[in-house]
């Protein structure tokens, strides 16, 4: 069995606060026996992307260097949510890193699917602007014994994506996300419940929260980091106000009897495709 902390946070645009605050986190979560740490998508740093672009650097650079430090202190795996990376375009990258015990990049994940979207609220989001989409297929790591399966917040609207995942014999589905708040509170649990469902893995699913990024941008999250099981029940879940942590057990045996007691991936018509 494996213990895994989604962690939530409020991330603004002072890079090195949203850093310490990351550290201290993953640390507590370590202190609690988490095994599997997950940051949110963009715990690094919010606003701006031409702020993004004075320290945004390759993925074996600076930006992720104190996390994999940590990492490796505490013989942890570790989710690192999402960074901006520099894209060969002159963009950037929207980029998930897997982290081992050993502080090593185990693998790494570029958003694919960009957010695009006037949100009611008044929040305007033209991610593909400054963001480079990446490649398929998504990656599939080991760890402790199980197929982590990544991907990236918007991500979770798209199917197809976790069905690349499942074919890869994915047991955890990473979304690690700052989901809108208006977005969020019609869809963040029903999809992620979906996915796991649907996939027969759990979701792990670190979140941002509350007001996100400078105020001038007027970014909501909805928070609810949670972890949900393969049968789609929520193990735990971080509520929608505060930064926090979501711990719970990832359990092979769970995994083996959803997927003996109702084999729904065997089914599968793939003439469909």
């Amino acid at each position: 069995m494996l213990v895994a902390a989604a962690v939530q946070m409020r991330s603004g645009d002072d890079r090195a606060a949203n850093e310490a605050r990351a550290l201290a986190l993953v640390g507590q979560a370590a202190d609690r026996g988490a095994q599997l740490v997950g940051l949110p998508e963009m715990w690094e740093h919010i606003g701006p992307a031409a702020s993004k672009h004075a320290f945004a650097s390759a993925l074996d650079g600076r930006q992720l260097a104190p996390l994999r430090e940590l990492a490796a202190r505490r013989g942890i795996w570790c989710l690192a949510g999402s960074i901006a990376e520099l894209a060969p375009d002159g963009r950037l990258f929207n980029t998930s890193a897997l982290l081992s015990p050993q502080g090593t990049i185990a693998a790494a994940y570029r958003k694919l699917h960009l957010f695009d979207v006037d949100i009611p609220d008044g929040a305007r989001y033209r991610e593909s602007e400054t963001v480079a989409p990446g490649q398929v297929p998504p990656p599939v790591a080991e760890a402790l014994g199980l197929k982590l399966g990544l991907s990236i917040c918007y991500d979770l609207r798209f199917p197809e994506l976790y069905r690349k995942l499942a074919d890869a014999r994915a047991d955890v589905l990473c979304v690690p996300a700052a989901f809108t708040a208006y977005t969020g509170r019609a869809h963040w649990e029903v999809l992620l419940r979906a996915r796991a469902v649907e996939n027969q893995a759990y979701a792990f699913a670190p979140a941002q929260v509350g007001r996100i990024g400078p105020a001038s941008e007027n970014r909501f999250a909805w928070g609810h980091a949670c972890i949900v099981d393969p049968w789609g029940e929520i193990l735990a879940d971080a509520g929608g106000a505060d930064e926090g942590i979501a711990l719970a057990t990832i359990d092979p045996a769970r995994l083996a009897q959803v997927r003996r007691d109702l084999p729904s991936l065997q089914h599968r018509r793939r003439e469909l495709l």
